[in-house]
């Protein structure tokens, strides 16, 4: 095989007669005799060599992030390719090294795949490429990006309230698991409990309507049940937290919701009403008391 040596343009102008003869005896050796080889000129050797060495130096990428919420994770850096492409590649500490978004043009890559062993941590590689290039001589020159461990790192997003009931002087909340973009054998997606089980809790937030008391309450399930002022309206959000994290321990919080009871709860609506139907049937003014009696019927259904 040719063993091949780079040299720069100066090292070219001095040393021109020795890289002619020692490029001649080299392919000798190889038994390249042919006439093309000895009629070629010594400027066209020069320039030969002179340009194998590759392209001018491309940028490199800087700015490099990990933006990852429910281990959706997603890679970013600058700048914006102009006349090249970026390849990612991607590695954990207990895995191989793989390439993704091949020859992109774009400045962010989806590496959830690639990080499905979520305790693992990963690191990257942005490697600025020419498409038009056909032979490599070295390793082009790459950014490598922060460290990035899902199970530490990720953020966890909004969970949901999938239920809640104000029945007497109870509030029950049914909490709703965020997903993840990862999936079980029967390809149902795993949610967040099934991925830090016993590592997380959650905590419900709560007040009397039109008041500014909070109260908290926490719960290693997805399911609460407090007591309340009866006849009461109340306020509430949950969120989530990751008990063995130092950092990025809470998610994002849940919607606000509030409980919606009328006066009728507590009997001072019904009351009321049916003491002006009384009145209204006693004095026999039919109209009147149909209409009280319609209004009755629908608060009751309500």
């Amino acid at each position: 095989m040719i063993s091949v040596k780079f040299f720069s343009q100066t090292e070219f102008y001095y040393n021109h007669r020795y890289l002619l003869t020692e490029i001649t005896r080299l392919l000798n050796q190889e038994c390249y005799k042919s006439r093309a080889l000895h009629s070629v000129t010594h400027h066209n050797f020069l320039f030969f060599f002179f340009v194998s060495k590759g392209n001018s130096e491309l940028p490199t990428a800087v700015n490099i992030t990990w933006s990852s919420i429910n281990f959706k994770t997603i890679l970013q850096w600058q700048p914006e390719p102009t006349t090249y492409v970026y390849t990612v590649e991607i590695s954990g500490i207990n895995s191989n090294w793989e390439k993704v978004c091949i020859h992109t043009k774009e400045t962010e890559c989806d590496v959830t795949d690639k990080l499905e062993k979520i305790k693992d941590t990963y690191t990257a590689h942005i490697v600025p490429e020419m498409l038009s290039e056909t032979e490599k001589f070295e390793e082009p020159s790459y950014a490598i990006s922060p460290k990035f461990t899902p199970y530490n790192q990720t953020k966890i997003g909004r969970p949901g309230i999938q239920t809640y009931e104000l029945t007497d002087s109870k509030l029950k909340v049914l909490v709703e698991d965020p997903l993840t973009p990862y999936r079980f054998p029967n390809k149902s997606f795993k949610s967040i409990r099934d991925i830090f089980k016993n590592d997380l809790e959650y905590t419900l937030y709560y007040w009397k309507d039109q008041s500014t008391g909070k109260k908290e309450v926490t719960s290693k399930s997805n399911q609460f049940e407090i007591s309340v002022d009866k006849g009461k309206n109340y306020c509430f959000y949950v969120q989530a937290t990751i008990l063995s994290r130092k950092e990025n321990r809470k998610s994002q919080e849940s919607k606000v919701n509030c409980t919606h009871q009328r006066d009728v709860l507590d009997g001072t609506y019904l009351v009321k009403q049916v003491n002006r139907l009384s009145c209204c049937l006693f004095h026999s003014n039919k109209k009147i008391s149909n209409s009280l009696y319609e209004t009755l019927r629908y608060t009751l259904s309500q």
